[in-house]
């Protein structure tokens, strides 16, 4: 069984590695220091588990194995841990995998045997019972077989495109599987929605501009912003647009 190993704390790395070199059942395959490095090297080592940090600056631990979920043969997740008990309830509550820190030999071996596979409704639920943010700071796209993180902050717009969701950002267009439904709920204090099939990031709004047959059509603040881009508003949403922009 390949394991990686993610902590942004190098100590923690080499008494994971030790205690796993141990074992003799299970070779690490890698190690990593923050979510980004993890997806990274998850996709391209292939790990049957993945010890995962939660606190970690950046990409912290629940969003890294969200993003992991989006592999085609997602890894095992064991959690490793210092949250208090209210947070444990949590993770035992979904038969989530988690070591305690600091770790002990006879929980990480009983870990890493009924390692599960998480769905991202645990994922959802463990992270309103542990009282963690639920705001992802990425979305991820799955593109040749690599995942690829995209900043929120650099989207300008997500649209339905087929059965699968169009970002729109700085250095591109990419598709992923979240519906646009879970994204007005996740990002609804960044985003709006302009008609039935597209949310726009509120600060990339340039102004609103009447089209020569009468509708209103959102004008984004990049340069590159494509001109064939659908951002016309319906009629339904319009005033929301307006509210938003003006700070309500």
């Amino acid at each position: 069984m390949k394991v990686l190993i993610v902590d942004d704390e190098k100590p923690a790395r080499d008494r994971l590695r030790q205690l796993i070199d141990d074992f003799g059942t299970y070779e690490v395959v890698g190690e990593a220091s923050n979510g980004a490095q993890a997806i990274a090297l998850a996709t391209t080592l292939r790990p049957d588990i993945v010890l995962l940090d939660i606190r970690m600056p950046g990409v912290d631990g629940i969003e890294t194995a969200h993003h992991l979920n989006a592999m085609d043969a997602p890894p095992a997740v064991v959690f490793t841990t210092a949250y208090d008990e209210y947070a444990i309830d949590a993770f035992e509550a979904r038969a989530i995998g988690y070591v305690l820190k600091p770790v002990r030999r006879e929980r990480l071996e009983r870990a890493l045997e009924h390692a599960g596979q998480l769905s991202g409704k645990m994922l959802s639920q463990l992270t309103t019972a542990s009282h963690l943010k639920s705001r992802r700071k990425h979305v991820c796209a799955l593109v040749h077989g690599e995942l690829r993180l995209i900043p929120i902050n650099d989207v300008d717009y997500f649209n339905a495109d087929q059965k699968y969701v169009g970002v729109h950002h700085a250095h591109g267009l990419d598709l992923i599987d979240d519906s646009l439904k879970s994204l007005e709920k996740e990002f609804a204090d960044e985003f709006v929605r302009i008609h039935r099939g597209a949310l726009v990031a509120v600060d990339k709004i340039d102004k609103l501009e009447k089209t020569a047959d009468g509708k209103t059509r959102a004008i984004l603040r990049r340069a590159s912003a494509d001109e064939n881009d659908d951002l016309v508003i319906s009629r339904r949403h319009l005033a929301d647009v307006r509210r938003r922009l003006k700070g309500g």
